[in-house]
């Protein structure tokens, strides 16, 4: 049963899609039509007519689909336990530290290799 809701669900969804293709195209010739006047009125445009395009991409499933994602999400950064400010530059400093030892080490065996070939080539 579910199949042929999503069925018929998907036909109009299409349809929907069209339409915001079609808004989208509006947007961008639109953009281009009005190069000469302000650039205010040109993004006030074109977020009304982003607005409208969002709420029709948002009655599709795949939109519903999305908005239930983003939902999801946010829920989840909210569980996100983040570091202190002092665990952060603890971190950081450990991080400077073992690419500075790193880079030392490097240098040396870089330099090391370098006096040995020269010794070896003359």
């Amino acid at each position: 049963m579910n199949v042929q809701a999503g069925a018929a669900g998907s036909r109009f969804d299409v349809l929907k899609w069209v339409v915001v293709a079609v808004l989208v195209v509006v947007a961008v010739v639109g953009n281009q039509y009005f190069a000469a006047e302000p650039i205010l009125y040109r993004v006030l445009g074109l977020l009304a007519i982003a607005a409208v395009a969002a709420f029709v991409a948002l009655q599709t499933a795949k939109g519903r689909a999305f908005f239930a994602l983003l939902k999801e999400a946010r829920g989840e950064i909210r569980k996100v336990v983040w570091p202190t400010r002092q665990e952060t530059t603890q971190t950081t400093l450990i991080v400077v530290a073992v690419v500075l030892l790193m880079a030392l080490l490097l240098w040396g065996l870089d330099t090391l290799l370098g006096w040995l070939v020269s010794l070896v080539v003359g």
